[in-house]
């Protein structure tokens, strides 16, 4: 038996060229009681900007929103189905693939700089995906992560990409520096699968400008220093005041939502030389799951610490 739970907004492929079709499914269950529609929201704060009557079968998400293509500064939106007032299903992350157009100046002429000017940029298209939260389940405990697209696109694709490939499972968090005497509490790292702390994909991530703030329980990509060497390894902040100076210079991509427990205890590894644990510990299992619908589900490990406490 189907229930209005059942529902969703369905991408038909993961990326569409600009001025063209957007198929995606709508499924909505028999019975179900409301007019489906389909609604754009604005990151963070679930604004609805623009909405759609949504029957269900197959649907052309350009042809309800001509917006998706004319917008000359698009920027990422979350297309969630609702049914009635109630929003059914994860939402479909919609991010506009865009690239700096750039100018490159005769090296041999002194009248011209000598570094590539940006000259503007081209709006491509969509990737569209599923909203995904990763549960990581460690040797201390299940963390629950929800990803942040809106600021760091590319790493949340990136870091889906690796989780769904099962990069992840059976590795170790090589380097943790938990409080120390004065010293608040700095972060877990892991991602490697050598385990060594210079493991990688492959491959090389450039530095999004991130504004999500480091704090407990936030996920950010580890690099070398060099700004763009992002790729595998990545570090779960343990508290605020130990990470704050981080802020624009690593892309932070994702907050826990659940697991305050599983991290403070991973934190609080005994470490030897270079910030190896003794015993390290493990990540058994990385995996994928399908997001509550936008705006719902719980705050981040550090709104939740930071709210008031009732009485």
């Amino acid at each position: 038996m189907t229930t209005a739970a059942d529902a969703q907004l369905t991408p038909e492929r993961t990326y569409y060229g600009r001025n063209r079709k957007v198929p995606m499914t709508v499924t909505v269950p028999d019975g179900s009681a409301g007019e489906a529609t389909i609604r754009l929201l604005k990151p963070v704060t679930a604004e609805s900007v623009f909405q759609a009557a949504a029957a269900p079968g197959r649907v052309d998400l350009a042809s309800l929103f001509p917006s998706i293509w004319t917008n000359q500064q698009p920027t990422l939106l979350y297309a969630q189905l609702f049914v009635g007032d109630a929003p059914v299903g994860p939402a479909v992350v919609l991010q506009p693939l865009t690239s700096p157009v750039l100018f490159f100046p005769d090296p041999t002429d002194p009248r011209r700089p000598p570094q590539p000017q940006r000259m503007g940029t081209t709006y491509s298209g969509l990737r569209t995906y599923t909203d995904k939260q990763v549960v990581i389940t460690t040797s201390a405990g299940e963390v629950t992560f929800r990803l942040r697209p809106d600021e760091a696109p590319n790493h949340c694709w990136n870091f889906l990409s690796l989780v769904e490939g099962g990069y992840y499972d059976d590795t170790i968090f090589h380097r943790i520096i938990g409080e120390r005497g004065e010293r608040k509490a700095f972060v877990i790292q892991g991602g490697d699968p050598t385990g060594t702390g210079t493991g990688g994909p492959g491959y090389f991530v450039d530095l999004e400008p991130s504004r999500l703030k480091h704090d407990f329980g936030v996920l950010s990509m580890a690099r070398s220093g060099d700004p763009n060497t992002g790729g595998s390894q990545f570090f779960v902040c343990l508290s605020r005041e130990g990470t704050s100076f981080l802020d624009g210079s690593y892309t932070a991509f994702g907050e826990a939502v659940a697991g305050a427990d599983a991290i403070r205890a991973l934190g609080a590894s005994p470490t030897g030389p270079g910030d190896r644990p003794v015993d390290p510990p493990r990540i058994l299992t990385a995996k994928a799951i399908d997001a509550p619908p936008y705006g719902t589900g719980p705050k981040s490990l550090a709104e939740q610490a930071a709210a008031p406490q009732g009485r």
